[in-house]
C-alpha cells in the first residue's frame, strides 16, 4: 500500500506538470493513453482501436454539451451553467472508465493504473463516483464510457477473448531464423511464422515460447469509422468470408504475370541492406533541400521509376525555398548510413513505442505546441479553444488510423503475403536465375547484380578478393548487406556493419527476438497509417506543411540507435510537409527489411482515399460543413468547384462519396450544396 501511495504521489506531480503547461484534459488524456500504448503490447489493430474509441468518448462527451454538434454513439444532449466546466469531467470520466477497462490486463496496467487516478485526483474528481443516472457531468462521463466499451465488445474485434484469431491459420510451417535458407516453405506467396526461442516486440515486451500467431488477420469483420459496404469486397477462403476494405487487389505473386515485379522487390530490399554502412563514405543531403516532394505513382505496381534501386530513396525533388520563411532550406550531409538506420529505427518506433498510429498522434501534439501554429480547423475560421480544436482533431486523426489499419489487416489477413526474410532466404537459397550457364542456375532463383548479389566462385573466394570470407560455399550466393545481429556483442558499443554474407542467411535491420513482425506483409500498416495521417493533418491544420515550413527530429550521435551503435553523427530528421514525413516512413521499412515496393505503393494510394474520407466523415459530426464544402471555410463554391474538377477520374479531396474515384456524383453533392453551409 505504501508503494502504491507514493506511486500516485509521484503521478499527481506529473499530472500536475501536464496541467501547467496549458495542455486541455483532452491532451492530458491522450498522454496517458499514448504512454499506457507504449507500455501495453505493439498491437497497431488494437491501438488504432483504442486511439479511436477513447477519442470518440472524447468527442461524444463535448458533443454532449452542443446544439448542432453530432455525437458519434451518445444519443444524450445536456446543458449545463458551466458548459467549458461539464465538458472536461465528462471527458475526465469516459477517459479514465475506458483506460482502465482496455487496458485492464496490459503488463504495464500496474504502472498506468496509478497515474489514472492521480490525474482524476489532480484535476478535481472523484474518481469513486461511478455513476450513469442522473445529469451530472460524472455521471454522463461514465455513461459515455459504458457504451463505448458495450460497442467495443460487439464490433468485430473479439476483445472479449483477447482479440484471438477465430478462423486463421498459417499454411506454411515457420522458418528456422537461425538456419540458413527455407527448405520448409509449402507456398511460396503466403505468410509464414517464425521459430523463435521467445520473442520481443517492438514495445520491448517479452513473448516466451516462440513467435506469436498473425496479429489481426480478420480485422475486416471490424466495424470502420468513414467506410460502408460500399467500400467492402468480401472473398471467400475454406468456406469463410473475408472482407477487404478498399481492395487493393492481389499482390505480384511468384509463378504468375508478377513474377519479375516479385523477385525484383524482393531483389531492392537486398541492395537497400547494403546501405546500412556508415563507413561506405557516401553522403546524402537529408534536409527537404533534397528530400521529399515525391510524386507518388498512380497505380498499385507502376513504381520501376518511382525508386532509386541501387542508390536507395526515391524520385523525390526536394525543395528549394520553405514557403513559410521564404528562405532557402539549409543542406544537412549526413552518412546515408546513418540516414538509413535512423529511419528504420524512428519509423518503427523502437521499443517503448505507441505504435505507428499512436505515432501520428505524438506528431499532431508536437505540431499543436508549436508556437506559430494556430487552432484554425482546416486553417480557416475563428481560433478554436484548445479543447475544441483536441477533440476534434483526436476524433478525426483515430478514426483515420482506425479505418486504415481495418483496411490494411483485412488485405493483410486475406491476401496473407510472404516477407520479405522468408522469400529472400528462399530465392537465395535456390540459386541464380540470370544466367543458365552458370553454377547454381535456377529458374526460381533470384537475379545477379554485380557488387550486390553475386555467385560465389573459386575466383572470388581467392585470399583478397570480394568473397574471400565465404570460401568454401562456392556455388551460393552472395549479398553485400547488414552482417545481422549475430555480428554484434554488445548492440550499445558495436554495429554489424555491411559485407558479403550468404543470401540464404540474410537478416533484416531488427534484433534477433524480433526478425519481422508477426503479421503478413502486403499491404504495409506503416504506409497506410502515415498516408492517411498526412492526408489528415494537411486537411486538419490547412496547409500541407508543418508549422515554419519544417518538422524535426533530433538523433544524437551514438544515443539514439537501438539495433547497434548509432548514429555516428548528429542526425536530424527534417520534413517540410506531412507527405513528405509520410514518404520517409514508407521507405524507411525497405531500409529496414520489412517491406518490398509492392507492400507500399497500394499502402500509400489507400491512405489517400482514407484520411480525406476520415475528415469529411467527422466534419459531419462536428455540425459545421456541408458535404461539398471540401475546403472547411463554410461555403460551396468556385474553390470546391475546382478541386473536384483537379481530382476527376482519380482519387484525392474531390472524392467526397469516398467510392474511390472522383465522379459525377462527386460533382453533384458540390453542385446540391452550392452556397452558404447551414
Amino acid at each position: 500500500m505504501k508503494l502504491f501511495l507514493s506511486i500516485v504521489v509521484l503521478a499527481v506531480a506529473a499530472a500536475q506538470s501536464s496541467a501547467q503547461s496549458g495542455h486541455s484534459v483532452a491532451r492530458q488524456w491522450n498522454e496517458k493513453l499514448l504512454e499506457s500504448i507504449r507500455r501495453d503490447f505493439a498491437r497497431p489493430t488494437v491501438h488504432a482501436r483504442n486511439l479511436f474509441h477513447v477519442s470518440a468518448a472524447m468527442w461524444d462527451a463535448w458533443a454532449t454539451y452542443d446544439q448542432h454538434a453530432h455525437a458519434f454513439l451518445f444519443p444524450e444532449t445536456h446543458a449545463s451553467a458551466d458548459t467549458q466546466a461539464a465538458r472536461e469531467e465528462s471527458i475526465s470520466f469516459a477517459s479514465y472508465r475506458m483506460l482502465r477497462h482496455r487496458f485492464a490486463s496490459s503488463p504495464g496496467f500496474a504502472v498506468m493504473s496509478p497515474q489514472y487516478l492521480a490525474l482524476m485526483i489532480q484535476l478535481g474528481y472523484d474518481p469513486s463516483d461511478t455513476s450513469m443516472t442522473g445529469d451530472s457531468p460524472a455521471a454522463i462521463g461514465n455513461r459515455i464510457a459504458q457504451g463505448m466499451i458495450a460497442f467495443g465488445l460487439a464490433d468485430g474485434a473479439n476483445e472479449a477473448n483477447s482479440y484471438a484469431n477465430t478462423t486463421y491459420q498459417p499454411v506454411n510451417p515457420p522458418l528456422i531464423v537461425a538456419l540458413p535458407g527455407n527448405p520448409g516453405i509449402l507456398d511460396v506467396n503466403r505468410w509464414q511464422p517464425l521459430a523463435l526461442s521467445f520473442f520481443i516486440d517492438q514495445n520491448g515486451q517479452i513473448i516466451p515460447g516462440g513467435y506469436p500467431p498473425f496479429l489481426s488477420p480478420e480485422w475486416g469483420r471490424v466495424a470502420p469509422f468513414a467506410m460502408n459496404d460500399s467500400h467492402k469486397t468480401t472473398h471467400v477462403r475454406n468456406n469463410t468470408e473475408w472482407n477487404v476494405y478498399q481492395d487493393p487487389g492481389p499482390p505480384p505473386y511468384a509463378g504468375t504475370a508478377g513474377e519479375v515485379l516479385n523477385k525484383h522487390g524482393f531483389e531492392m530490399v537486398v541492395t537497400w541492406s547494403s546501405h546500412l554502412d556508415p563507413t561506405d563514405g557516401v553522403m546524402v543531403d537529408a534536409s527537404p533541400r533534397s528530400v521529399g516532394n515525391a510524386t507518388m505513382p498512380s497505380s498499385n505496381f507502376d513504381y520501376e521509376s518511382f525508386y532509386d534501386h541501387l542508390g536507395g530513396g526515391d524520385s523525390g525533388t526536394g525543395r528549394l525555398l520553405n514557403p513559410v520563411t521564404g528562405q532557402p532550406y539549409a543542406e544537412q550531409m549526413v552518412r546515408r548510413g546513418d540516414y538509413a538506420r535512423v529511419l528504420a529505427e524512428f519509423w518503427a518506433d523502437g521499443p517503448s513505442s505507441e505504435t505507428p498510429p499512436g505515432h501520428w498522434f505524438s506528431i499532431y501534439n508536437a505540431v499543436s505546441d508549436h508556437p506559430a501554429f494556430e487552432r484554425r480547423m482546416g486553417g480557416t475560421g475563428p481560433v478554436l479553444a484548445a479543447l475544441e480544436f483536441d477533440v476534434k482533431s483526436y476524433l478525426t486523426i483515430g478514426g483515420a488510423m482506425h479505418d486504415a489499419a481495418v483496411c490494411a489487416w483485412s488485405a493483410k489477413g486475406w491476401y496473407d503475403f510472404v516477407r520479405p526474410v522468408s522469400a529472400i532466404r528462399r530465392m537465395c537459397g535456390l540459386g541464380q536465375c540470370t544466367d543458365a550457364s552458370q553454377p547454381s542456375y535456377h529458374a526460381n532463383g533470384v537475379n545477379l547484380e554485380p557488387g550486390f548479389i553475386e555467385l560465389v566462385t573459386e575466383a572470388s573466394t581467392a585470399v583478397g578478393e570480394r568473397h574471400e570470407d565465404l570460401a568454401g560455399y562456392e556455388g551460393k550466393i552472395a549479398v553485400r548487406a547488414w552482417q545481422g545481429p549475430s555480428a554484434i556483442d554488445d548492440p550499445v558499443l558495436q554495429t554489424a556493419g555491411v559485407a558479403w554474407i550468404l543470401g540464404e542467411s540474410w537478416w533484416p535491420y531488427q534484433r534477433p527476438t524480433f526478425v519481422t513482425p508477426p503479421f503478413a506483409g502486403y499491404v504495409s500498416g506503416h504506409s497506410t497509417f502515415s498516408r492517411t495521417a498526412a492526408e489528415v493533418m494537411t486537411r486538419i491544420t490547412g496547409s500541407e506543411y508543418f508549422p515554419g515550413g519544417m518538422g524535426e527530429f533530433h538523433c544524437e550521435q551514438n544515443q539514439y540507435l537501438v539495433f547497434e551503435n548509432g548514429p555516428s553523427t548528429d542526425v536530424d530528421l527534417q520534413w517540410a510537409t506531412y507527405g513528405d514525413a509520410s514518404d520517409q516512413c514508407s521507405l524507411s521499412r525497405i531500409w529496414g527489411g520489412i517491406h518490398p515496393p509492392c507492400d507500399d505503393i497500394p499502402g500509400r494510394l489507400m491512405g489517400k482515399q482514407i484520411g480525406p474520407r476520415a475528415f469529411s466523415f467527422a466534419q459531419s459530426l462536428f455540425g459545421e460543413n456541408c458535404a461539398g464544402d471540401l475546403d472547411g471555410d463554410a461555403m460551396v463554391d468556385g474553390v470546391d468547384l475546382a478541386l473536384v474538377l483537379s481530382d476527376w477520374g482519380s482519387t484525392g479531396s474531390g472524392d467526397i462519396d469516398g467510392d474511390g474515384t472522383v465522379t459525377g456524383a462527386d460533382l453533384a453533392i458540390v453542385l446540391g450544396s452550392w452556397g452558404a453551409c447551414p
